[in-house]
Order: C-alpha cells, then sequence, then structure tokens
C-alpha cells in the first residue's frame, strides 16, 4: 500500500486557522453581558467553551513541537475583550508554532497532556473538532438570544 498525503500541514494550519477566524466571529458577536452567562439546557456558557478551546489549541501544539507536555490548565478569560485578546494571542502563537512540527512527526503515537494517547493527526483534528462543535453550540445561544450569527461557510 502507498502512502499519498492527503492534506500538508501548511494547509492543514490555513484550514484551522479558518475555523478560528468564523469562532472568532462567533465570539464578537455575542452580546457582552451574555458571553459568560447564558447557556442552554445547562450547558457552559460560550465563554466557558472558548476557555477550553484556549485551553486545548496552543497548549497541543507546544507540547507536539517541546514533548513537553505539561497538564491541562483552563483558560482563564472572564470578559469578551479578554477572551478576543487571548484568542488573538493564540493565533499568532498557532502561526509561530506549527512550522517547526516535522510532517512525520504528525504520525507519532504521543500522550498528551499524560491522558490522551493516539496519532498526533488524530489528536489535532480531536482539538479542531471540538472547537466547531462548540462554536455550533454556539450559534444555538446566538439564536436563542435573537442575534444573527456569521455565516458558517465564511472562514475568510
Amino acid at each position: 500500500m502507498s502512502s499519498t498525503t492527503f492534506m500538508s500541514p501548511e494547509a492543514a494550519l490555513e484550514h484551522w486557522q479558518g475555523h478560528r477566524r468564523l469562532t472568532r466571529r462567533v465570539i464578537e458577536a455575542f452580546p457582552e453581558d451574555q458571553l459568560f452567562s447564558f447557556s442552554v439546557g445547562g450547558m457552559r456558557s460560550f465563554g466557558e467553551m472558548c476557555n477550553e478551546l484556549l485551553a486545548m489549541a496552543v497548549p497541543m501544539t507546544e507540547g507536539t513541537v517541546s514533548e513537553a507536555w505539561g497538564s491541562y490548565t483552563p483558560g482563564k478569560a472572564t470578559s469578551k475583550s479578554a477572551l478576543l485578546a487571548a484568542w488573538d494571542a493564540d493565533t499568532a502563537k498557532l502561526s509561530a508554532l506549527w512550522p517547526k512540527i516535522p510532517a512525520a512527526r504528525f504520525a507519532d503515537t504521543v500522550t498528551a497532556f499524560d491522558a490522551y494517547t493516539g496519532k498526533l493527526h488524530d489528536l489535532f483534528l480531536y482539538v479542531i473538532d471540538n472547537e466547531i462543535h462548540h462554536r455550533g453550540q454556539g450559534y444555538v445561544y446566538l439564536r436563542a438570544l435573537g442575534v444573527e450569527p456569521p455565516p458558517f461557510y465564511e472562514r475568510g
């Protein structure tokens, strides 16, 4: 069986950053007073979900680059401005760190944060999937608040 690369690491990062740009617009769409307080059906607020996303993206990338994983620590933003600032800082960090990962490394099996064992490409896809999942919850929250969310297909 031959091996063919489906997507380059550079294309994967651009795909992920497209999702991050869209998630940022969802954060921006939230009324300040609802971002960390509004929930539906006992779920966490969208602000709390975004803090989780911040705790995953850069730490996963830093762990991949350094092979020093540390522990999972949720983000601590408590305001819209702080969340957006952390989001932007992490977006820049991802762009700086990602090129330091050799393409072959994505096939390595690791245990991230002393808890999650798998191939790095699967772990990164989980992080991206988790962002998409929580962003979908954010869309539901925005609609429940009477706010039109940004078009899901505009990632530019």
